[in-house]
């Protein structure tokens, strides 16, 4: 499939189909590298304006971890880790869940995720939503090594 047209899918208006093709490429991924040589088109969806192509690409991200080099995959986390305290909440949420699957495939990189998650400013979010964004940041954090 040509890059334009894989990506017009993750980012159709049609979210069920988006979303069934993620989860198929994620799926992919975490069995093959197929879809590594994409890595900086899914970074890329990470800066789009609708947090359900964000979601996406944070899951297709942490499915390829496993098949980056270290540098690579180091290059595109700065914009990953601003997801941890994205404007919306369920893709914070989203970013911090797939933080274990990262640390394993990229192992180099817990120390940062450690440092990250330990320095995230929840205040942006109400009062309702800060305790279960700890409470995924706590649960990831006792997963790390």
């Amino acid at each position: 499939m040509e890059p334009s047209n894989y990506i017009a899918r993750l980012t159709s208006r049609d979210a069920k189909d988006a979303r069934a093709w993620a989860d198929q490429i994620a799926a992919e991924s975490r069995e093959s590298s197929r879809w590594a040589p994409y890595l900086a088109d899914f970074a890329a969806l990470l800066r789009h304006k609708n947090s359900l192509v964000r979601n996406r690409a944070i899951s297709l991200l942490a499915a390829n971890a496993r098949w980056a080099s270290a540098e690579a995959f180091e290059a595109l986390m700065d914009e990953f880790f601003r997801h941890v305290t994205d404007e919306k909440p369920i893709t914070a949420r989203q970013c911090i869940q797939a933080l274990p699957e990262i640390a394993a495939a990229q192992p180099r990189l817990i120390p940062r995720i450690r440092r990250t998650l330990e320095h995230a400013d929840l205040s942006r979010y109400r009062d309702s939503m800060q305790p279960l964004i700890l409470k995924d940041i706590t649960a990831v954090l006792g997963q790390l090594p």
